[in-house]
């Protein structure tokens, strides 16, 4: 993994006991939990999932958290079904920013935390090594307001890829002893059991929904009181501003529980289990599910506002409707009111024109959302990340961010020459324990100047430096930002891209295109070298004579083009682009495809 992450639990001794470490890779060699296409691809976890085991006569109902800051919501819903945390730090590196992020998560409602060490098999990674990232971390609990029981923390060496955990320091523990016992021996002494009464009326929270062909919506959550039978009449309720509201009644069709990787048909469930029920077709998350004589919903969970917004339309390019399935406005609106249903972090606003504002918490996961669409077949356009904003007392406040970046020592002026045309400031600054030659910075920058920030510090790194950013608060406006990007070479020609148009361009700037690629007016082909914009036209063709000429087929050689991810897109298009989406091609284009339009436009004042 690239970071560390915050593995969530909930445990009751002799009953029901969550842990959050990724218990099914400690015991098998594929990646068991992650089961979602992206996070496989790209070794990270999504979306938040549940499981469980038995464990001497335990049983231990686990929910395996992301622990990045742009998927914080997954951590919040989900935060009221446990009852401890194991906190999964690389012995390496150490905690990051976003370790900070997710674990204040946990020690706001209480959680009281399991330290497990990882990757301690690494060659670079000691025992002092280890003894230094504990003692980052105590500091790290108590800056954070760790109570005296929080900070009161065993501590575990792993290795997850080789499937073992000790409570000592080893690097190659014993035959009998290459296994998780002790990780999980340790969750069962430290984690308490949830406090909750069998005989209470049933109450459940709806922390997880999802939707199944034959079954409707599927419920998840943790029965904070009471029993459930299957065949039980229930009902779905939450607060509003006017008093409580009844969302439907109905009967417990399926009763179901995660057992391992498989879902499990149950008779009967009581407090302390996370189950999922279908039956009701209305309840979603953040809604209380309980008998017909409860009329008291359960405390919602406190979420962090969306800080980061791009509007989503229709694809109205000249070549629109070549590669996707779903193209309309009404398909798109529907499929992000879905998303926003199950996705709590993640508002969704109806806009212009077909096209609907989607905010969040930052650019990863709104990619993210943007991938899955392409790959469900959706075509469409998407703006530029836009921050933003509040008003508070006629003062103008923006995001701020906390960023901790590790660099080799020669790129550490290059990376705080960038950062300083995005308005950061230094807090911290030294080397990195144990390394040699490698330099740790820690800043604030504000959200804006973040954006598309990442392709540019790999480069400028090459591809050596690490940097994470987790939000930190909302304060007063920075100022314009510095000159971050070049000017763009926009298309003037439609057609096929030609090797000729191409070889003349090539001294203009970088071009993102090959030759046989289609091109139409508006369509950005590559960036500039100057800070303005340029039309070109990529789709001239080479005059042709009956004069014969000793170089008459002339060998076109061409630099391999500058073939952007979806991420990166997002982070390079300006105000004035788009990025026009489909489940094959990804391309920039200009936001108005008239090269009049765009020069009237560019007259007005920006924002």
């Amino acid at each position: 993994m690239a970071g560390p992450l915050l593995r969530s639990l909930c445990s009751a001794a002799k009953k029901s006991i969550s842990s959050s470490p990724r218990v099914s890779p400690f015991f098998c060699p594929r990646r068991a939990m992650d089961s979602n296409s992206l996070e496989r691809e790209r070794g990270i976890t999504i979306a938040s999932k549940v499981t469980s085991i038995i464990w001497k006569d335990n049983e231990l109902n686990m929910v395996d958290t992301p622990g990045h800051a742009d998927f914080g919501g997954e951590v919040e819903r989900v935060v009221g079904m446990v009852e401890g945390t194991v906190l999964l730090v690389d012995a390496g590196e150490g905690p990051l920013a976003q370790t900070k992020f997710v674990l204040a998560k946990a020690l706001k409602y209480g959680l009281r935390p399991i330290l497990l060490l990882n990757k301690v098999d690494r060659p670079s990674v000691s025992e002092e090594r280890c003894n230094e990232v504990e003692s980052l971390v105590f500091d790290l609990f108590a800056s954070l307001g760790a109570t005296e029981e929080q900070l009161d923390f065993p501590v575990l060496y792993a290795s997850a890829k080789e499937g073992w955990a000790s409570a000592t320091f080893t690097k190659d523990p014993p035959a009998g002893a290459r296994d998780m016992s002790q990780l999980l021996d340790t969750i069962v002494g430290h984690v308490p059991p949830p406090n909750a009464s069998l005989d209470a009326p049933f109450q459940m929270m709806v922390s997880m929904m999802e939707r199944d062909f034959y079954l409707g919506r599927i419920l998840t959550g943790r029965v904070t009181s009471g029993v459930v039978r299957a065949g039980d009449k229930v009902h779905g309720i939450r607060s509003t501003e006017s008093g409580v509201q009844k969302i439907e009644e109905g009967k417990v069709l399926k009763l179901m529980k995660k057992k391992g990787t498989s879902m499990a048909l149950i008779d009967t469930a009581g407090a302390g289990d996370i189950i999922s029920m279908a039956g009701l077709a209305s309840p979603s998350i953040g809604h209380t599910v309980a008998n017909m004589e409860v009329m008291t919903p359960l405390p919602t969970v406190e979420l962090d506002p969306p800080t980061i917004s791009m509007t989503f339309g229709v694809n109205d390019s000249p070549l629109a409707g070549r590669d996707g399935t779903h193209l309309t406005g009404g398909k798109i609106g529907d499929r992000l009111m879905a998303e926003a249903e199950t996705n709590l972090a993640i508002n969704v606003l109806p806009g212009l024109s077909e096209s609907f504002e989607v905010q969040g918490r930052g650019e990863l996961q709104l990619g993210i959302l943007i991938e899955n669409m392409r790959r469900e077949g959706f075509e469409l356009s998407v703006s530029p990340p836009k921050v933003m904003y509040k008003t508070e007392n006629g003062q103008k406040l923006e995001p701020i961010e906390e960023v901790t970046i590790e660099v080799n020592e020669e790129h550490v002026g290059l990376v705080m020459e960038a950062l300083t045309h995005r308005r950061a400031e230094i807090v911290d600054m030294g080397p990195v324990a144990g390394d040699t030659g490698r330099t740790r910075l820690s800043l604030t920058c504000p959200s804006r100047g973040l954006v598309g920030y990442r392709s540019v510090f790999s480069s400028d790194t090459r591809g050596t430096g690490f940097m994470h950013r987790a939000f930190l608060t909302y304060a007063k406006h920075r100022g314009l930002l510095g000159n971050v990007r070049k000017g763009v070479l926009v298309s003037m020609g439609y057609g096929t891209i030609t090797a000729h148009a191409l070889m003349s361009l090539e001294a203009r700037g970088t071009l993102f295109v090959s030759p046989g690629m289609e091109a139409y007016d508006g369509m950005i082909i590559g960036e500039h070298s100057r800070d303005s914009d340029l039309d070109v036209n990529p789709v001239r063709t080479k005059e042709l004579s009956n004069m014969r000429s000793a170089c008459k087929d002339e060998n076109v050689k061409l630099s391999p083009p500058r073939l952007m991810t979806l991420e990166e897109a997002i982070g390079y298009v300006a105000s004035d682009e788009l990025i026009e989406v489909t489940p094959k091609v990804i391309r920039l284009r200009k936001k108005y495809l008239d090269v009049n339009k765009r020069k009237s436009m560019s007259k007005r004042p920006k924002e």
